[in-house]
């Protein structure tokens, strides 16, 4: 059966039933305040609820005085417990035969699909997501496990039949589980990257010890819910919820971990390939961000480009490994093309992400909010502020993390805005005169992770394909410059210091990185 994506909202806005949509996600949102809030969870090791006198307050960016879940505070000793339960686990699971493994993720996609509203509305209270953000991160959550599942049927379990050596030999190349993994999750996408990371270990037949990022941990919990509800066996999938510092130490350490999947920091992620390399070789599989810049050439269309790049520089407020924050301009139409950026920006809503027509939500903690506040300052004084640049206090908003989008020239290609990843809603632009001038400031970052161009002469576009050191492309987008790759269909990849595997998620390439080929000869 083909795959297909799940597009929750584009199918129903194509139906004309946008309001099926509205409706659901606010009957669901207030069902999530009736039941869902404060409770206390626990971890999940051996198939069992964990619970510890030491608790975790998950609170929510949109306002601080809402508790969303206490969790346990995890500890060595638990990781420990976690991983020799995944240790037992896998010998019964990594001989399950495939064919099982993916009916178990079809059942668990199927089941996410009914409860897709109530996902939804948990992560906008995580992690503020706005209604339409939320239900794609549930729907690529969706689209990872389907595709995977295609993915392996496709493949054959990834047993292929080689070519004999001699008449009496059958040959074949059978690739196999490493064994443990540990999965280190982000906040940004907390189900499409903690499902797309676990059912790529699982379904290839490793177990997993997932760690959760401390600001989303109970939509983690749901995804574990729902692997159990669609038979994972008990031990297959432990859930250890806590700090970096300890619990992801603590695994990363860990001799009987196996492999180690990663999405987050170029820092934590040159860390981890570090530590977990030094006493022996294991997979280490990493997305660790990006400074990902647009090119708006002379040719191009302006109202696209405009359009396109705010939505990739300030959707989700800028928190995605994929947001734009360079934008190279044409001298030519520079003034033009920022003046109607600055405007375009203006419009787009700052507010509290269960509200209909919010486009910016909250940062998500207040570290992050008072690295806005840090990096407006240092904008305002070696750049200048084309707009934004301040927190937003007015009502309500004064309870949560909310910031302006902003856009700053004037600051010179070495300036640590310029090149830093700041995971913030900061978008940098800068003119350029020929194109190999600006190709040239894209390709001096570090990172490669995503990169888009508007223009409307076929030689620039294909002088850009062929140049960019980057991993995903995107040309005359209008629905973002940068940010928006789909399962199946846009491979995420990072070149350079975006990542360490040089596959992408949701690619054809992906599953055989949690496996190893191994040959097998049999004689007659």
């Amino acid at each position: 059966m083909a795959f297909e994506h799940e597009s929750t909202y584009f199918r129903l806005l194509a139906r004309e039933e946008a309001s099926i949509f509205h409706t659901r996600y606010e009957e669901s949102i207030a069902e999530v305040e009736k039941e869902g809030l404060g409770r206390e969870y626990p971890m999940v090791i051996d198939g069992k609820g964990v619970r510890s006198t030491t608790l975790f307050q998950d609170t929510s960016p949109i306002d601080t005085r809402i508790v969303v879940a206490r969790f346990p505070l995890g500890s060595e000793e638990h990781v420990s417990q976690a991983v020799n339960a995944a240790k037992r686990a896998f010998m019964h699971w990594s001989r399950v035969d495939y064919k099982e493994r993916v009916g178990i993720f079809k059942r668990a996609a199927d089941i996410m699909s009914k409860s897709k509203y109530e996902l939804a509305a948990i992560i906008t209270y995580e992690n503020g997501k706005n209604r339409y953000e939320a239900m794609a991160d549930v729907d690529e959550a969706i689209d990872f496990m389907r595709y995977y599942a295609y993915e392996m049927e496709r493949n054959d379990g990834y047993i292929k039949v080689m070519k004999s050596a001699y008449p009496d030999e059958r040959c074949y190349s059978v690739m196999k589980p490493y064994g443990v993994f540990a999965v280190i999750a982000p906040f940004n996408f907390p189900l499409a990257i903690t499902t797309g990371m676990s059912s790529g270990a699982l379904m290839t037949g490793n177990t997993v010890v997932l760690k959760p990022a401390s600001d989303t941990p109970l939509i983690a919990l749901r995804f574990c819910e729902i692997l159990e509800q669609a038979g994972l066996p008990g031990g297959v999938l432990n859930l250890v919820t806590g700090s970096g510092s300890t619990v992801g130490n603590a695994l990363i350490s860990s001799n009987d971990v196996d492999g180690i999947v990663f999405t987050g920091s170029k820092d934590v992620g040159l860390s981890i390939y570090a530590k977990a390399n030094a006493s022996r070789p294991r997979p280490i599989i990493t997305e660790m961000g990006g400074k990902n810049p647009t090119i708006v050439t002379a040719s191009a269309s302006i109202g696209k480009a405009v359009e396109g790049v705010a939505r990739a520089a300030f959707g989700y407020s800028g928190q995605k490994c994929s947001a734009c924050s360079r934008v190279y301009v044409h001298s030519s139409i520079y003034d033009e093309f920022i003046s109607r950026l600055v405007e375009f920006t203006k419009t787009l809503r700052v507010g509290n992400p269960i509200e209909r027509d919010t486009f910016i939500g909250p940062l998500i903690n207040k570290a992050a909010y008072d690295k806005y506040a840090r990096y407006s300052s240092i904008a305002r004084k070696d750049g200048r502020i084309l707009v934004g640049g301040k927190q937003v206090v007015d009502g309500m908003l004064r309870y949560g993390y909310y910031v302006e989008p902003t856009i700053v020239d004037n600051l010179d290609s070495a300036h640590t805005i310029v090149r830093e990843e700041l995971f913030l809603p900061f978008l940098v632009v800068a003119r350029y005169d020929s194109l190999d001038d600006a190709i040239a400031m894209c390709n001096g970052s570090e990172y490669g992770l995503t990169a888009g161009i508007y223009s409307n002469d076929e030689d620039e576009v294909r002088y850009f394909l062929d140049r960019i050191e980057a991993g995903v492309l995107y040309v005359n987008r209008a629905r973002s410059a940068t940010t928006g790759a789909m399962v199946g269909s846009q491979p995420f990849v990072g070149w350079k210091m975006s990542g360490i595997s040089g596959k992408g998620t949701g690619s054809l390439y992906y599953l055989p990185l949690f496996m190893r080929e191994q040959s097998q000869t049999i004689c007659y």
